[in-house]
């Protein structure tokens, strides 16, 4: 996304609703909450769309949006403010910093949401599903917590499996199709799903760590 000569100004009036400082608030983040609920991360939250109807949908359930691109998290935070909500929150930061910003079994649920697919070998440990990523999810998540993923790269797709399996951890849903199966009737899609599902099939798993 081009860069955004407003998005600076926007998050400072809206210090509310979002966190630059990230690290300040560890072992805090409910208090930035109405109630204290379970929380569930999106690394990637890319302009919103997902996290956003999550929160609507789920008022019983707390939401942090992790994006590291902050023209990208300032068009979420502004599509958010049309209509804000007590159990949402936005972090500008890096989401390989998981591991310094959220304690030890915080977090429910990961999403991993059409992450950049780094195709070429030697940018392998950028993948958001390389194992190194993976230590840190299973750290910060709690007992029996999942990662729900999806993408439309199948090379990613294969990649996260093998990655996952080898960790390893345990598979609890897997489809080679989402939009043609009965799942998809509660799909929540983002913008670039919406956009380029027509192009071919959505890949998606759920998995957890083995304890």
């Amino acid at each position: 996304m081009r860069n955004k000569p407003w998005a600076d100004g926007y998050i400072k009036a809206h210090s509310d609703y979002i966190v630059t400082d990230p690290k300040n608030w560890l072992g805090k983040w409910q208090d930035r909450f109405e109630k204290k609920q379970p929380l569930n991360v999106e690394v990637g939250t890319g302009k919103g769309q997902f996290i956003i109807r999550n929160a609507q949908e789920h008022p019983e359930i707390n939401y942090i949006g992790v994006e590291l691109q902050k023209s990208v998290i300032a068009t979420a935070l502004r599509k958010f403010m049309e209509a804000p909500l007590p159990n949402l929150q936005f972090v500008l930061t890096d989401g390989a910093d998981l591991d310094e910003i959220f304690l030890a079994d915080e977090i429910q649920k990961i999403f991993l949401n059409f992450s950049d697919p780094w195709p070429k070998k030697r940018h392998a440990k950028r993948r958001l599903t390389s194992p190194n990523f993976l230590k840190n999810y299973q750290k910060v998540l709690a007992p029996q917590g999942d990662i729900e993923f999806k993408t439309d790269n199948r090379g990613l797709f294969e990649y996260t499996l093998v990655t996952m399996n080898h960790f390893p951890m345990t598979f609890d849903y897997v489809s080679l199709d989402l939009h043609q199966s009965p799942e998809n009737e509660t799909n929540i899609e983002t913008e670039y799903e919406e956009k380029f599902s027509p192009n071919g099939p959505i890949y998606k798993l759920i998995a957890h760590f083995n304890s």
